[in-house]
Parts: C-alpha cells; structure tokens; sequence
C-alpha cells in the first residue's frame, strides 16, 4: 500500500473530466464486447483484448522507467489474480453478451462489490461485517433478484447470459479480495502490477483458447469494426483508463475514486441503447438502482460516515479490474 497525499477540497476541473472519461470508457466496454463476439470467440476476443492492453502497459512500464516484478512469490499469485480477475471473468462478459443485451451485461457488472465483501470477511478475513454491511448485502442481492425478474420465472438462453455475466463479477469479487490479502503491500507500483498481471493472463489465454476454441483468426481477417472494438478494448478500456484511474486515486484518495462504480452502468445503459437500440425491461433498471443503494449501503457511502485521516489516504497497488 502506497500513501498519497491529496489536497483536503481540489478543484471539480482537476479530477471530475478525468473521472467521467474513466466511467465512459469502462461502460463502453460493454459496447465493445457486444461488437467483438459477432464475428469471434469470446476466448479469441478475450486473448487479443488482453494482448493489446499487455502491450499497452509494457509501453507506459519502458516511457516511465518502471520494471516488472522480480519476486517469483509475486509472480505466483499473479498466476491466480490474472485467471480469476481477467482471464476469466472477460472471457464470461463475452460468452454472457452472445445472450444478453450489453447493457445489461454492464449491470451485473454493479454487483461486484456485492460479491466482494462476504469473501473478504468469510474466505479471506480481510474486512469485517457491521450491520451496515450486512444490511446493504441484504438489499443489493434483493436488486439481483428484481434484476432477473424472479416473479416471472427462470430458464432460457437469456437467463443463462445474465449468470454468466454474474459469475464474470464473483470471478472479480474472488480476485480483488484475493489480491489485498497476498499482494496488497508489496513495494511495486500498481502500473508494474498490473502489466505484469495481464502478460500472465495473456500467456494463460494463448495456451486455453487454441485448445477450447481453435486456432485464433488472424487480425487481418477481421472487419475494421471488430478489429478497431478489439484495439480500444484493450488499448483504451486497459491501458488508458488505468492511467486515468491512477490519476484520479492521486488527487481525490481511493474512496472517492472508486465511486466511478456507479456511473459505469449508466453509461453502459445509454450507450447500448443509443448505438445498438437495446431495451431493457422495466425490472432491469429499477433492480439495477437497487443494487447500487445496496452497494452504497455496504461501503458507508449512504448515512454517517466513518472520520477520514486529513490529508491521508492509502490505494491498493493495482488498479480495480478493467472492464
């Protein structure tokens, strides 16, 4: 952990274009997604995603002066960090989007920190659960259930795509947890972590995906569409918004930066319905609003607040899991 320094009240203009550029990104994602399994698989969208944003990083890494790791412990961790928070849960994002719309894909996405907190005091014992807590749990998974539309039944290939779309946010519940307790700490840089991670997760793709899925097709046999939904993929959602991500940990602390949670499904709500023409059902929506109160609820952001120490506050060492 890595203490920052941030002015007690900065200016809106220094942080606020940063913050909402990050949340446009990250909710167009979804978009992107949406375009990339119309032509290929979503292990081939996934492999090439993270590809491009490896090389992104290993760029920033070389102009900052930065390194990867060196510790073979770190490394060892970072095998499961990569699978469970990028391998994976992309991959899970892309098999969900072939199902459901993008926008609602953004959605479940919300649910992370649900998943988060009852593994990081149950599995991990890396937080404790205080009736807040467990009161914005209680209310955040009642938004699940509004969200899948539980009074109407279950079942189908939409049903399917929306718990493959949850399970890609446990996978992230899993890692993030995951990476505070083994990772968080060490005296490495988060952009070093993070490279490091994705070129782990790229190696872990480029061994599953010709296995599962066939040999990858060649970027040149794609359309400039897909090709282009690809590229900003990884070199925009990845690499970019993680220099912004860190940028906006730096001048407001990590708490106020993280609440970028809550703007990442509204953009992913307006973009699919403005560039592809998606609608959601009433219940969506509504389920969604409710999931972000119990999100609210659960990390003190809703009711009194807990003191901050002035001037002081501490960031994880990698960034929260690009989307």
């Amino acid at each position: 952990m890595t203490a920052h320094f941030t002015p007690d009240r900065p200016a809106l203009r220094s942080w606020l274009p940063g913050f909402v550029a990050l949340a446009a990104i990250w909710g167009s994602s979804f978009l992107l997604i949406k375009v990339g399994v119309a032509e290929l698989h979503p292990l081939h969208l996934t492999l090439y995603r993270v590809g491009s944003g490896a090389l992104t990083l290993l760029v920033a890494l070389a102009v900052l002066r930065d390194r990867l790791p060196r510790d073979p412990w770190i490394w060892g961790h970072l095998t499961v960090v990569a699978a469970l928070g990028v391998a994976l849960p992309f991959t899970l994002f892309g098999y969900g989007e072939q199902r459901i719309e993008s926008m609602l894909a953004g959605i479940w996405n919300a649910t992370t920190p649900l998943v988060v907190l009852p593994l990081a005091v149950l599995l991990f014992r890396t937080e404790r659960l205080t009736a807040r807590g467990a009161a914005g749990l209680a209310l955040g998974f009642t938004g699940v259930m509004v969200v899948l539309g539980v009074w109407s039944g279950i079942g189908g290939t939409h049903f399917v795509g929306q718990l493959m779309c949850f399970g890609a946010a446990a996978c992230y519940g899993l890692a993030i947890p995951y990476q505070k307790k083994f990772i968080a700490g060490r005296a490495l840089s988060g952009l070093s972590l993070s490279a490091a991670q994705l070129v782990v997760a790229a190696v872990q793709l480029a061994v599953v995906a010709p296995l599962v899925a066939g040999a990858p097709p060649l970027p040149t046999t794609l359309s400039p569409r897909v090709l282009a939904a690809v590229l900003a993929l990884g070199a925009l959602g990845t690499g970019l918004a993680f220099v912004i991500n860190l940028r906006n940990i730096r001048i407001v602390g990590a708490t106020t930066a993280s609440t970028v949670t809550y703007l990442i499904p509204v953009f992913a709500v307006l973009i699919g319905a403005v560039v592809l023409g998606e609608r959601l059902t009433w219940h969506q929506p509504v389920g969604a609003l409710i999931v972000l109160l119990g999100v609210a609820v659960s990390q003190g952001l809703v009711g009194r607040r807990r003191p901050v120490v002035a001037g002081v506050e501490r960031t994880a060492t990698a960034a929260p899991a690009a989307r």
